[in-house]
């Protein structure tokens, strides 16, 4: 009987390991769709689809949270685009900067959407660094490439707008903004949109990101197959499933504001 329990208990245990790994897989070590590495290799063929890169980190590369990026690739509307995912788990601006030859602009793109900073706002980077590196990019992408660009304002980092992080990543903002007019590219209000969402609705959280969190919400979505959108709301969130990364409505925003853009430059081919 007791070789019996401690077979069971070691089953549960192999079980409870293969689990953990697989989640912490498919969460942070999974590379995104249609990533750089797999689809920019060989160049890019004269007769391909136009590619559009969406560069950016955890939010952009859509393994916690949704794949925004993903949900445009399957609109019907965008079919004669190819989206390149060139979203990294964690990266700073500081991190794109190093990567912007290799991953976006080796990428042959015709369009490019950046979201990057929510890092550096968690991480303390200096705002003047975080400027240096986001003008950088731009002007690297300016004189290597003819993409359009478009620079995406951060989302709120939990869902209560009047918190010490969200009065400080209002500077990055800025930032972000100065930046888009200073370079003559477009700018896509994501901030903004979620902000008017969340003001009419007090007594939302304020954030609270851990990590623990982050596995605990990848765990509901890969082992138990629930939604990003129940998940949020199993925590009293709407649009953030961990006060970070984006639930399917707060992916929504960002798909419809780069969907529009990019209609509006099919438009204006």
């Amino acid at each position: 009987m007791k070789k019996k329990i401690i077979i069971g208990l070691c089953l549960l245990l192999a079980v409870a390991l293969a689990g953990t790994g697989m989640v912490g897989y498919l969460t942070f070590l999974r590379p995104a769709e249609q990533a750089p590495a797999e689809v920019c290799a060989h160049g890019h063929r004269p007769d391909a689809r136009p590619r559009v890169v969406a560069a950016g980190a955890s939010m952009t590369q859509g393994t916690l949270g949704t794949d925004w990026v993903g949900s445009l690739r399957a609109q019907p509307e965008h079919q004669e685009y190819a989206f390149i995912n060139a979203g990294i788990n964690g990266n700073t601006s500081a991190d794109l900067r190093r990567r912007v030859e290799a991953d976006i602009v080796a990428c042959h793109p015709a369009a490019v959407a950046i979201l990057i900073g929510t890092n550096d706002v968690r991480n303390g980077v200096p705002l003047d660094q975080y400027r240096d590196n986001l003008g950088a990019i731009i002007d690297h992408l300016k004189s290597r490439t003819t993409a359009r660009i478009a620079l995406m304002s951060l989302p709120p980092l939990g869902e209560d707008l009047d918190t010490a992080i969200n009065r400080r990543l209002a500077g990055y903002n800025a930032a972000i903004k100065e930046i888009a007019h200073r370079a003559q590219v477009d700018y896509l209000p994501v901030h903004e949109r979620l902000a008017d969402r969340l003001r009419p609705q007090g007594g939302r959280q304020p954030y609270a990101f851990s990590f623990p969190l982050a596995f605990a919400v990848a765990a509901q979505h890969y082992l138990l197959r629930r939604s990003w959108d129940e998940i949020a709301r199993a925590g009293g969130r709407e649009f953030l499933i961990d006060h970070v990364h984006l639930s399917e409505r707060g992916a929504a925003v960002i798909t419809g504001l780069t969907s529009h853009w990019l209609s509006t430059a099919a438009n204006t081919r």
